[in-house]
């Protein structure tokens, strides 16, 4: 087996995750900021599919201040790594489920008292205080509570003797496209901050940036930001003024070749049909790796420096592709997100054609594409 047989096992499918277009980006956000505007990196769902480790690894080498991840468990495999940086667990949990955040010293998000008493009623019995950050509902209308009820909330739990109330944060519902709605979610958050300070509140973290708010509205940074989408290279909308290098790549390899006459029905369906005597290639990638069937017939993907579309319904296992009379051999590269020769295909791209975001390309790709990292 080649070295790269070797990491990647006999199924020729592979993601590609550059760890150092990865600090590039980090790099490119920072420009944006004020010296001491801090960064709070978002890795959930497992680094947005790059992988959750490599990516804290190589994140918190290159300066970040504290990570975001949606669950305890993503918090535990990260200090299981050995990672030191702060933790934010941005979901909610039960209040059974409360010990290992002491346990591994992760930071919870807080927008009920019941929740905030008993993470009081642990610390005491520990003798242990524990940092919070309060989640505020804007304009979401997902978690956090709005207006004066936040206002009450914090109020009670700044009471607690066991809590310590480090950050508070909101989060953008329209910042790619809906400037006044965004701004009226800054005034909102920001008000409410001037509120608790003339109580005597102060509390040290305040964030609400997302990757838009961090590009397109300055006023939202306040003293720390959320990128997530920008590290890893996608653009949150066409068009925004900073120079991003795309991290992951999706290739795998022909695994079948075969000439086939005109009227030959490809993949289920026979949604494709050929329109001369041409040549088949097969790819072992399909909808259960978390390549999407949307792309059936559509899907763009480059051989030997050239671009084809998808043949056919995309498979749970293999895709086809029609490449006319190309000269294609068993083991050639095939580049489905990334660069070959002068051609490129962005996960940007991909989302387009699936009607979706680029979150959704990269996060669904599955655990059984193994991700080769790349920090030469």
């Amino acid at each position: 087996m080649s070295n790269l047989e070797n990491r990647i096992g006999y199924r020729p499918t592979w993601a590609e995750v550059n760890l150092k277009s990865l600090a590039f980006n980090l790099n490119q956000v920072k420009k944006v900021l004020s010296a001491k505007t801090m960064i709070l990196a978002t890795i959930k769902a497992d680094g947005y599919g790059h992988g959750l480790i490599p990516v804290a690894r190589k994140l918190a080498a290159s300066g970040v201040d504290y990570f975001g991840v949606a669950s305890i468990d993503e918090g535990i495999k990260l200090r299981a790594a050995g990672i030191k940086i702060p933790v934010l667990i941005l979901g909610l949990f039960f209040k059974g489920d409360i010990a290992p955040l002491f346990n591994y010293e992760l930071t919870p998000t807080i927008c009920s008292y019941d929740l905030a008493l008993e993470l009081d009623r642990r610390g005491k019995r520990l003798a242990q205080r524990i940092k919070v950050h309060i989640k505020v509902d804007t304009g979401m209308g997902r978690i956090g509570l709005t207006g004066q009820e936040a206002l009450k909330l914090i109020r009670r739990i700044h009471r607690l003797k066991f809590i310590e109330i480090e950050g508070i944060f909101t989060h953008f519902a329209l910042a790619d496209i809906n400037q006044k709605f965004t701004a009226d979610q800054i005034n909102s958050f920001n008000r409410l901050i001037l509120q608790l300070e003339t109580e005597g509140i102060h509390i040290p973290l305040a964030h609400a940036a997302n990757s838009m708010g961090v590009l397109a509205y300055r006023q939202s940074h306040f003293n720390m930001v959320r990128p997530g989408l920008v590290l890893y290279g996608l653009y949150p909308r066409p068009g925004l003024k900073i120079n991003l290098k795309p991290v992951l790549s999706l290739k795998t390899k022909v695994m079948y070749v075969k000439k086939v006459p005109k009227g030959c029905g490809i993949s289920y369906g026979h949604s494709y049909i050929t329109k001369k005597k041409t040549t088949i290639i097969t790819l072992p990638i399909g909808y259960g790796d978390g390549y999407p069937r949307n792309l059936s017939n559509i899907g763009p993907i480059l051989v030997k420096g050239k671009r084809f579309k998808i043949s056919g319904r995309v498979c749970m296992d293999q895709i086809m592709v029609d490449v006319g009379n190309l000269k294609v051999r068993l083991g050639d590269e095939v580049v489905l997100i990334g660069t070959q020769g002068k051609n490129r295909i962005s996960a940007e791209e991909l989302a387009r054609y699936c009607n979706t975001i680029p979150y959704e390309i990269v996060c669904g790709l599955g655990s059984r594409i193994p991700r080769i990292y790349l920090d030469k």
